[in-house]
């Protein structure tokens, strides 16, 4: 099992910035953040593998950044330049293995997840 915990939401204006964090209980594979809004689906924002490497969606290039601190077991999103559409739940998960590349953003993917934290942007 693993354990995440996220931090950081809160409300911002449009153009705002906030960094997110999630603790893991121990070290997963691959990790990635996801956001859900009321009468939407979830969807994957950032995700970065065991090596390292990241992907975005669309909407969130250039304005979010993943990192991560394996000696701490903590995944962080930079969200910066908000925009009213950001606002949603986000939702910090974790895989039990490998997750290709090409699928790092598949919420069905990921079998951990935290509890969510709620950023909302006004405009």
């Amino acid at each position: 099992q693993v354990q995440l915990v996220e931090s950081g939401g809160g409300s911002v204006q449009s153009g705002g910035a906030l960094r997110l964090s999630c603790v893991a209980s121990r070290y997963t594979y691959s990790r990635g953040w996801f956001r859900q809004a009321p009468g939407k689906e979830r969807e994957g924002v950032a995700a970065i593998d065991s090596r390292g490497n990241t992907v975005y969606a669309d909407s969130v290039k250039g304005r979010f950044t993943i990192s991560q601190d394996n000696a701490k077991n903590t995944l962080y999103l930079q969200m910066s330049s908000l925009k009213p559409e950001d606002t949603a739940t986000y939702y910090c998960a974790a895989s039990g293995g490998y997750i290709r590349l090409s699928d790092l953003l598949a919420p069905t993917d990921y079998i951990f997840w935290g509890q969510g934290t709620q950023v909302t942007v006004s405009s």
